[in-house]
Parts: C-alpha cells; sequence; structure tokens
C-alpha cells in the first residue's frame, strides 16, 4: 500500500507545472504522437548537422513562425527542385 501511494505521488510531482491563472498546454505522449505523425505519413528521418546550421534553422524558423519539421521540409522540396 506505502509503495502505491509513493508511486502516485511521484507521478504527481513530475506532472508537468503551470501558474496559477494559465491554462494548461495540450500534453500528448510519444505513442500517441507516433500514431499522429503515422497518420500524416511522417517518417522519422535523423541526420548530424553542424551546430552553426542548426542555429540557423531555429532562427530561421523562429522568424517564419513554424516548427523545425515544416522548415527542412520546405527546404528539401525546395533544394531538390532545383
Amino acid at each position: 500500500m506505502a509503495k502505491s501511494d509513493a508511486k502516485k505521488l511521484m507521478g504527481k510531482m513530475d506532472a508537468p507545472r503551470t501558474a496559477f491563472g494559465k491554462t494548461d498546454a495540450v500534453v500528448i505522449d510519444k505513442r500517441e504522437q507516433r500514431k499522429l505523425d503515422q497518420a500524416l505519413g511522417l517518417v522519422p528521418f535523423a541526420i548530424k548537422l553542424n551546430s552553426d546550421l542548426i542555429a540557423q534553422l531555429h532562427t530561421l524558423a523562429k522568424e517564419r513562425d513554424i516548427d523545425m519539421n515544416e522548415l527542412v521540409a520546405s527546404m528539401l522540396i525546395k533544394g531538390m527542385a532545383a
């Protein structure tokens, strides 16, 4: 009984916290995110890039107000068309 109570307590401590009065952000676990990505036809593709290039990509994504996946996909499509 004490073990289960401790596990519940630890689970609550690991939960994301929000400030009073702010709305909770939608939290999707990894399994759900993977299912959503698969439904969209997305496939994970890991590559290694120079940290300076990554910094430029992050800056460009913030300027365009899009996420990194969208930015890299659009740049790849544009580069392949050229």
